[in-house]
């Protein structure tokens, strides 16, 4: 049943395709091009051509329209194309006519994100959520697995073997989706418990967009060796350690970065990866100030963890700008009277308007090339005190203070499983 979601590990040529709408202008189209670009990448695709076609909607039956649809085919055909990746979700009817008219395999982006996961998936409780996500995804598809036998074709012969065909594997898919959430109920419940035998302890979770340095940050913090790589959903399995920032110990947690029009399967199926960030007292929203688009990519995060928090969305939170070692800008002439865009803000003014915005509960850093990062621990520090002193307030701290000059450093880090 696993055979449209990408399991190969060799390198496939691909070509992406996208629209450009009324809600959905040309600039933000290439950059959805773009980050559908580094997925295929991640995927492990090589992305030969991009193709956009402006319209008012999806075209119902192929996504685009003819004209359009015989370019992308002639382009696959003299290319020795295998793959064709679209920036949205195709209902099963686009994908039957695309893959009659292309001759290819058809991949929309949330197909193309199941198979990160399922790439990246390391742990039992990971490839459990990423199975779980997929089955559910491909339910509803069914009917495009089997179109040899599909009811609909009519004819001698054609009436009866289709439709039980498509109910036995209905019937077995819910059975396994049935399984796998008993599992990851089961799973939950131990998580749930892990979490209560941690103590009273303040727990911190980094959140963000994926790829912006989270696991980075992680590493430097705990001085663990936390996975990370410049891959979009390079963590998938939730790591938390025990830190020690001068004489107060905390939990930090690595969750899994969110993106764009995540796909709602993968939301429900990571449930106990979200409780982390549910659980915590407070959250470091870690965000790539060098991505042209990081104020979109930070709504994307509110909007999602609004989502996942509910009442309790409004956590205490640190906003860490990280990567100002790769900030860049265009400063504007001054004969030039154009409108000032993004890429004509410096990373002064950038930090002086968010800084205004957030009550200085922002910090600018690197954790590659580790700027600013005693700011950082310091803005934490502040944070988990607060919590720290409300659940113990006749308690002194764990851990005596260092004294001055002495490496303030931090415990050996504790995983919890």
């Amino acid at each position: 049943m696993k055979e449209n979601i990408i399991s190969t590990e060799t390198s496939e040529k691909t070509v992406l395709v996208g629209l450009i709408t009324p809600q959905q202008n040309e600039a933000k189209a290439k950059e959805y091009l773009d980050e559908l670009a580094f997925l295929a990448d991640t995927a492990g695709a090589i992305t030969e051509k991009t193709f956009l076609q402006r319209l008012d909607y999806p075209n119902p039956r192929t996504y685009v329209g003819k004209g359009k649809l015989d370019e992308i085919k002639q382009y696959v055909d003299e290319n020795e194309i295998g793959l064709v990746i679209f920036d949205d979700d195709l209902t099963t009817k686009q994908v039957a006519n695309l893959e009659r008219e292309l001759q290819v395999k058809i991949l929309d982006r949330t197909s193309l994100i199941l198979d990160i996961f399922a790439k990246r998936a390391q742990t039992a409780n990971a490839k459990t959520q990423v199975e779980l996500a997929q089955y559910q995804y491909l339910l509803p598809r069914l009917t495009r697995m089997w179109t040899h036998l599909e009811r609909q074709r009519g004819g001698i012969g054609m009436r009866g073997p289709g439709e039980t065909q498509i109910e036995t594997d209905r019937r077995i898919i819910l059975d396994k989706i049935s399984r796998l959430k008993a599992e990851l109920e089961s799973i939950d419940k131990q998580k749930s418990i892990q979490r209560k035998n941690r103590g009273k302890l303040t727990r911190i979770a980094l959140v963000g967009y994926t790829n912006v340095g989270k696991s980075t940050l992680m590493n430097l913090l705990s001085k663990s060796d936390v996975f990370a790589e410049n891959k979009l959903f390079a963590t998938l399995d939730t790591t938390v350690r025990k830190v020690i920032i001068d004489n107060l110990p905390f939990l930090l947690t690595d969750t899994v970065g969110f993106i764009r029009k995540l796909p709602t399967h993968l939301v429900n199926s990571f449930k106990s990866t979200l409780d982390e960030v549910r659980d915590a007292d407070i959250l470091v929203h870690v965000v790539d100030i060098s991505h042209p688009q990081f104020e979109e990519q930070i709504d994307i995060v509110n909007k999602t963890l609004a989502e996942i928090c509910g009442k309790d969305s409004d956590k205490k939170m640190i906003v860490v700008f990280n990567k100002i070692d790769a900030f860049t800008y265009k400063p504007k002439d001054d004969d030039d009277l154009t409108p000032r865009t993004r890429e004509n803000i410096s990373l002064d003014e950038l930090k002086a308007t968010w800084m205004a915005k957030m009550n200085d509960d922002c910090v600018f850093i690197s954790a590659k090339e580790q700027i600013n990062i005693d700011e950082l621990k310091n803005k934490i520090y502040e944070k988990a005190k607060e919590v720290h002193i409300t659940r113990f307030p006749y308690n002194d701290f764990l851990f005596q203070k260092y004294d001055e000059g002495d490496d303030p450093g931090y415990s050996e880090p504790s995983t919890y499983k």
